[in-house]
C-alpha cells in the first residue's frame, strides 16, 4: 500500500475520512472520535473481509470485553483496558454487512443505509459505497485501492467545524502517529 501519510485530501468540514494501515492506528482514531462523543452509529468503517479476519478474528481481545466496549460506545463511555477493542467490536457486531462478491465489510451508518436499500444498492461496489458515504469520486478511487491492499477506511460527518478541523488535522498531519 502506498504510504497513506503522503496523501492529504482537500479539507472538507462536512466529511472527514482516511484509510489507516493497521488496527492500532484505526483504534486510536476511533477512540479519539469516541472521546468527542461520536458512536458506532456515526462512524463508517470499511475493510476487506481478509483485513477483518487478519486483525479482528481470533485476536487476543476477550469477546465479552469486545461486547462491553461496543455496548458502552453508544453511551459515549469507554472501559479501561478495553478501549482498543472498539473498531473490532464495530466490525464484528452491530450494523455491518458483507458485500457479496466484493469481500468487503461495511459498518456504521453506511451499512444501515445499504442494508435498508436492499441488495441493489450494493451493486455500485466499493467506490459506490465510498461516494455514498460522502467521499468525492477521485478520493474514493484512491481509498478503494488502499482498502483492497489491506487498509482500514474510517470516515464520519462532523457535527461542527471544530470537530472537522480537529480530526482532519490529527488524521492528516505530518506526524507518524497514524
Amino acid at each position: 500500500m502506498e504510504n497513506q501519510n503522503d496523501y492529504r485530501p482537500e479539507y472538507r468540514s462536512d466529511y472527514v475520512s482516511r484509510v489507516f494501515r493497521d488496527r492500532e492506528s484505526a483504534d486510536r482514531a476511533y477512540n479519539e472520535l469516541a472521546e468527542r462523543g461520536y458512536t458506532k452509529d456515526d462512524v463508517n468503517v470499511l475493510m476487506s473481509d481478509e483485513t477483518r479476519d487478519r486483525y479482528f478474528t481470533n485476536s487476543d481481545v476477550d469477546t465479552d470485553l469486545g461486547d462491553k466496549v461496543a455496548e458502552n460506545a453508544g453511551k459515549g463511555s469507554l472501559i479501561g483496558g478495553g478501549i482498543g477493542a472498539t473498531v473490532g467490536a464495530l466490525a464484528a457486531i452491530g450494523s455491518n454487512i458483507l458485500l457479496p462478491g466484493l469481500g468487503l465489510v461495511v459498518a456504521g451508518p453506511l451499512a444501515a443505509g445499504l442494508a435498508g436499500a436492499g441488495a441493489g444498492a450494493a451493486t455500485g461496489g466499493l467506490i459506490g459505497a465510498l461516494t455514498g458515504a460522502g467521499v468525492p469520486e477521485d478520493e474514493a478511487n484512491r481509498y478503494s485501492n488502499d482498502i483492497k491492499e489491506g487498509g482500514i477506511y474510517m470516515g464520519y460527518k462532523p457535527r461542527n467545524e471544530e470537530d472537522a478541523r480537529y480530526t482532519y488535522d490529527r488524521w492528516h498531519s505530518d506526524s507518524r502517529e497514524y
